[in-house]
């Protein structure tokens, strides 16, 4: 079973506790795997008519363009999920990847697709939020990994003391469009964080959150228009028998996860959920 959530010191229960997440993932990665593939994140239409997979790797394309990926460059993967993205960059790009998640089930998958491609990829159990590294990396990369982060302005602080001087952190994230009403909250956001374990801020709030820890945005862009198909493909998963089936055994939190896909494509049509990348640089080199 799925774990519920724990509270927070101000007494109110957040839907992105550690604990919940790692156990949510723990269990339900391989589910992912069925679902979506290798790639556990959205795809990026760029013509409209690619296939899921082709989506989901031209979104790793589009942000590792953003970045300006060099061979050699030392890649930390925040948020690696099961390394397919870590693996992908270093077959196209030659980079040098470290994948972090909390999840022991991902980081033994990742670690099994690594050995079974033969690819050069370290994977480890670690607290993105409490990250320890000797040595600082060219490039930190995350997809779709902060929302579920506790304390995101922190995150971002502790992040950027292991970029090197003009070192780029590139990332995709979920967003809510700034100016909500309490009630558009409810209805829109909620079962989205709920569902998917993550607090759901501004892109205005990130890019406050990386001025503050001294990182220039490069690039900041909207992608909401061209991921919004994931979740019609979404649709399509979720109106299989079995889902449901499966998600009655699961518990709540199954049920919660299910039907987030129907809040998020609502979401995304309406314009109340942003689908966000950044490309920021350490600033002592500009």
């Amino acid at each position: 079973m799925i774990s519920t959530a724990l509270r927070g010191p101000d007494g109110v229960t957040r839907p992105n506790d550690k604990q919940k997440v790692a156990a949510h993932y723990d269990v339900i990665t391989s589910y992912y795997r069925s679902f979506w593939g290798e790639h556990l994140h959205h795809g990026y239409w760029i013509r409209g008519d690619e296939s899921k997979e082709q989506a989901q790797e031209q979104l790793i394309e589009h942000l590792a363009g953003r970045a300006k990926l060099e061979e050699g460059w030392r890649v930390l993967d925040i948020g690696c999920g099961i390394g397919a993205s870590s693996l992908y960059l270093t077959r196209k790009y030659h980079v040098r990847p470290i994948g972090i998640t909390n999840s022991p089930a991902q980081v033994e998958m990742a670690r099994t697709a690594a050995a079974d491609a033969k690819v050069d990829a370290e994977f480890l159990l670690m607290d993105a939020e409490a990250m320890h590294f000797a040595q600082p990396f060219d490039v930190l990369w995350s997809i779709e990994s902060i929302s579920h982060y506790y304390d995101r302005k922190e995150f971002f602080r502790r992040a950027a003391q292991f970029l090197k001087p003009g070192g780029v952190f590139a990332f995709t994230d979920w967003f809510k469009r700034p100016g909500l009403s309490a009630a558009q909250t409810r209805k829109c956001i909620a079962p989205i964080e709920r569902g998917m374990l993550c607090e759901l801020e501004t892109m205005d709030e990130y890019e406050s959150y990386l001025a503050a820890s001294g990182l220039a945005i490069g690039h900041r862009e909207v992608l909401t228009q061209q991921c919004a198909k994931t979740w019609d493909l979404g649709l399509s998963i979720i109106a299989d028998e079995s889902i449901w089936a499966l998600a009655a055994r699961m518990g709540m939190g199954f049920l919660d996860y299910l039907n987030a896909f129907r809040a998020l494509r609502a979401a995304f049509r309406s314009g109340n959920f942003v689908y966000g990348l950044f490309v920021a640089r350490r600033a002592d080199r500009l």
